[in-house]
């Protein structure tokens, strides 16, 4: 017979037991639990973001390839290359953007943007095609050494101009390609004033019969056929550079924009475009004119073209009389022109009826000199 204290224990472990055999049963009886519904529908792609209009955004940090979409603006945005030298003509490239001022119509402007970082090149180089026979022999031996300040990112496009503008093969970045386009390059020359033809010669006047004029007995004999020109000039300098702002012009925002102007600075009375309404396209996209004069203009006071749009631009010009002298400067345009200051900013206080708006441009450290464009003007496209 079993002890009281053992039933009681054996009552209270069947009571446990059933206790745990109805709660499992309850347990498997319940649902599971319905799976997530995901917010988006796997077989619906997402949709893209809409992105914001008018943004202001520094062409150096776009991709090259997007700089002709992305930087079109409703705002005059203004971008300004900006080179800076010593007493001694050296570049400096320590300053910072506090010591920078800016003014857009006498009014200080807040820079918003700036950069000492290099830029790639998008270069015209223009050359004379009718320099004196010296000066065009210096210029066609030296022209390979223009490849050796370029870097495999920058461009360039070879012209040649004298009353006409001769556009080369295109830009190429391909420096082999290049250096054989600028080997085969000739200059033409110009010649001394050439004779008429020979009064005995049997081109004087033309066929005769009996010593009269065949075409038209009786008349007098016919005008020399080489008409001689003299000293007077008939480059078209004007037409050249405007011409070559047309090849640029479309080169992306995130490129430094020059030509590369080669001349004894000569310029004749043939040009169709005049140098304001050249220098108003040169401005409006943000183009600048390095020259170099060559020959003996500069103690004829012919290079005056030459500096002219290099001053106006926020270009630099050169003066070189040897060979050595040009190979040693196409590095030293291209050095500068690709290690500039930019600063940007979005003008405000400025005349807006203004087609036309000057830039000051002003370092706060005594002794320097700055090169920049005097002006812009106002466009609502790529600059």
């Amino acid at each position: 017979m079993k002890s009281p204290r053992k039933t009681q224990f054996l009552i209270a472990l069947a009571l446990l037991v059933s206790g745990l055999l109805c709660l499992s049963g309850r347990l498997l009886a319940q649902e599971p639990p319905a799976a997530p519904i995901p917010k988006v529908p796997q077989d619906v792609p997402p949709q893209p973001q809409a992105k914001p209009q008018d943004t202001q955004i520094p062409a150096n940090q776009q991709n090259p390839s997007d700089s002709q979409t992305t930087l079109k603006f409703s705002v005059n945005y203004v971008f300004s290359p900006v080179t800076v030298k010593d007493r001694e003509g050296r570049l400096v490239a320590d300053l910072t953007r506090n010591e920078f001022r800016v003014f857009d119509d006498g009014a200080e402007q807040r820079i918003e943007f700036f950069s000492a970082e290099a830029f790639p090149l998008s270069v015209v180089v223009l050359l004379d095609n009718d320099l004196k026979t010296k000066d065009a022999e210096q210029v066609e031996s030296s022209l390979s050494a223009i490849v050796g300040g370029l870097s495999s990112n920058d461009e360039a496009f070879v012209c040649r101009f004298d009353m006409n503008f001769h556009p080369g093969k295109g830009f190429t970045r391909d420096q082999d390609r290049l250096v054989t386009e600028l080997h085969r390059t000739r200059l033409s020359v110009d010649r001394p004033d050439a004779a008429g033809p020979d009064p005995g010669g049997p081109y004087s006047s033309g066929p005769t019969i009996n010593g009269q004029s065949a075409i038209t007995p009786g008349a007098p004999p016919a005008a020399a056929s080489t008409v001689i020109l003299g000293d007077k000039s008939t480059k078209a300098l004007d037409d050249a550079v405007y011409e070559a702002s047309q090849l640029l012009k479309d080169r992306g925002r995130d490129r430094r924009k020059i030509i590369f102007l080669i001349s004894d600075g000569e310029n004749g009375k043939t040009n169709h475009y005049t140098y304001d309404n050249t220098v108003k396209e040169l401005l409006r996209y943000g183009i600048s004119v390095y020259s170099l004069g060559v020959g003996g203009g500069f103690y004829e006071r012919k290079f005056s073209r030459l500096q002219s749009y290099a001053h106006d631009t926020g270009g630099d010009v050169f003066y070189a009389a040897k060979r050595n002298s040009l190979e040693n400067l196409y590095s030293r345009v291209t050095e500068q022109a690709r290690n500039q200051y930019t600063l940007g900013y979005n003008p405000r206080g400025n005349d807006k009826a203004k087609d036309y708006h000057t830039i000051e441009v002003r370092v706060r450290r005594e002794g320097l000199s700055i090169l920049t464009r005097e002006g812009y003007y106002s466009v609502t496209g790529p600059r």
